[in-house]
């Protein structure tokens, strides 16, 4: 509760601001509508928000554990050599920094017009790739090089330095990679949704657009309730995982 009162306070008191601005001021619904006008708009959309949410929340994971694979797999790959490392990481770079919008098209062709879904998750998944690339990469390469030397010594396989050395030594790395990615997964499914132009995955994005056409500020305001609670209740569970494995290695 020590922890929570501060948040919740300071949230309760912007909430009320903002709701007595709205009435003193006489701002327009379809402009800023209060926050009673939103909560109102997430009682009376739960059924479409919950389905959409959880259409919104399953191709983030999806996009998520391709990440994971994709992204771990191949730094695992390429930390066994260094030579391919330096092959690979700028591929990995020119990867991160294109933007999702940009090829969003390019990628809604290949995987088919019926098939929006697949598209959503390859992209959310190129979002999310760098953050489980990048943190898997640098786990593999921390671990002391006393330690490497003693494996050295005593001729250890690639294979046994790869899990009893490095593995263990990379985890708090990938758990660190996976928090940042699964925030990414979100924001490239949403992203990546807005881009498609597609009603077929009907997520909390869809929803967005739906309302903002038919100016509906109030129920765009609760989508948006909606993608910050997931966002949120993602990153406590990396969190809870995260505490649960690192008690577990103390």
């Amino acid at each position: 509760m020590t922890r929570l009162l501060p948040p919740l306070l300071l949230t309760a008191l912007l909430l009320a601001t903002w709701e007595i601005a709205c009435r003193v001021l006489h701002v327009p619904a379809y402009l800023l509508p209060p926050p009673s006008a939103v909560g109102l708009a997430l009682v009376d959309r739960a059924p479409l928000l919950l389905s959409s949410a959880a259409a919104t929340f399953w191709m983030a994971f999806q996009a998520l554990l391709l990440a994971f694979v994709l992204g771990g797999g191949l730094a695992l790959a390429v930390s066994l050599n260094r030579s391919a490392e330096q092959a690979v990481r700028p591929l990995a770079v020119a990867l991160q920094v294109t933007p999702v919008v940009a090829i969003a098209p390019l990628v809604l062709i290949w995987a088919g017009l019926d098939h929006a879904d697949r598209a959503v998750v390859a992209l959310a998944a190129a979002v999310a790739f760098f953050p489980l690339f990048s943190g898997v990469l640098t786990g593999l390469r921390s671990a002391d090089p006393d330690l490497e030397r003693l494996f050295d010594l005593y001729g250890a396989s690639p294979v046994q330095r790869l899990i009893r050395l490095r593995l263990p030594v990379a985890l708090p790395f990938v758990l660190e990679g996976l928090g940042v990615a699964a925030g990414l997964a979100v924001i490239g499914a949403v992203v990546a949704e807005f881009v498609s132009g597609s009603g077929a995955t009907q997520g909390l994005a869809w929803r967005l657009l739906e309302s903002g056409n038919r100016l509906r500020t109030a129920d765009m305001l609760a989508a948006l309730v909606c993608l910050m609670v997931m966002g949120l209740a993602l990153n406590a569970a990396v969190g809870a995982l995260e505490r649960a494995v690192r008690r577990r290695m103390a």
